[in-house]
């Protein structure tokens, strides 16, 4: 099932552009390997990936950077404690939210995949508009659509079905009213003048 996340919503506003621009952060409680050979960074224990306003938190997180290639990340989760997402959308009083065993980034393709009781939620002023369950779901920010795939039932999912709830459009900003035209004066009306 594939759809668009935001059809009720305001027009394009993907993820915050200059977050693009920032320096990825990748930090943990516990142990780190840093491969510069094959570019990639696994830390683990309450492991933090950031890049302006987008954060994954997971148990363990590996970052793959290679020489000449395009950035990409793994978050691993548990059942018990999944790992998860938040990043602002550009230009409006919005968050993506998102939980799962699993997320993948993919830098290049402007994509992440939540595998495992996946949630993901766009938050409008703090509160949940919208949010998609499924085993598998794939976000594409650059389209801004996502696929959605059911799976084995779950204590979060019984049914193993897909689901997506949709809320209210976002209020539309109140127009300014129109400007009155100053009354013309009057004059009295020779037409009704009484006849002499």
């Amino acid at each position: 099932m594939a759809a668009s996340l935001w059809a009720a919503g305001p027009g394009p506003a993907r993820a915050e552009r200059a977050d693009r621009n920032k320096p990825m952060v990748v930090e943990a409680d516990r142990e780190g390997t840093i491969d510069t050979q094959r570019g990639v960074t696994t830390f683990s224990g309450n492991a933090l990936i950031s890049q302006g306003t987008m954060l994954i938190r997971a148990e363990r997180v590996e970052v793959r950077d290679p020489p000449g290639g395009a950035r990409s990340a793994l978050a691993l989760g548990t059942v018990a404690q999944p790992a998860t997402y938040r990043q602002k959308r550009d230009g409006v009083d919005e968050h993506m939210e998102a939980q799962a065993e699993r997320i993948e980034y993919d830098a290049a393709s402007e994509t992440l995949r939540f595998t495992g009781q996946a949630a993901l939620r766009r938050l409008r002023a703090g509160s949940v508009v919208d949010e998609t369950l499924g085993a598998i779901i794939t976000w594409n920010n650059r389209s801004e659509t996502l696929t959605v795939q059911g799976g084995a039932p779950s204590a979060a999912n019984p049914s193993g079905r897909v689901r997506s709830t949709f809320g209210p459009a976002a209020p539309k900003a109140a127009s300014a009213p129109a400007a009155r035209a100053e009354p013309l004066p009057l004059k009295p009306s020779r037409a009704l003048a009484e006849p002499k």
